[in-house]
């Protein structure tokens, strides 16, 4: 299931409209985070904790990211 529209408002509001990555091994971010400027429409947001594995909708387990970073998420389209 996605994210209600709710979460993904007070998500990219808590972002500041930056991705949120902060994963060291994403080859654009050596540095250990991203923070590129993002819009409502190029936003992705990624479940930290799968759904798989017990992980919520909620605001506290949503991360904003922008498509490159998610994309390299370990589980990115499933």
């Amino acid at each position: 299931m996605a994210f209600p529209e709710v979460v993904k408002t007070q998500a990219f509001a808590r972002s500041g409209g930056r991705c949120e990555c902060k994963r060291q091994a994403h080859p654009d971010h050596p540095s250990g985070a991203c923070a590129k400027l993002l819009s409502r429409l190029t936003a992705e947001y990624h479940h930290i904790t799968a759904q798989s594995v017990g992980g919520s909708d909620g605001l506290s387990n949503c991360e904003v990211l922008c498509h490159p970073c998610h994309a390299l998420t370990p589980s990115y389209g499933r």
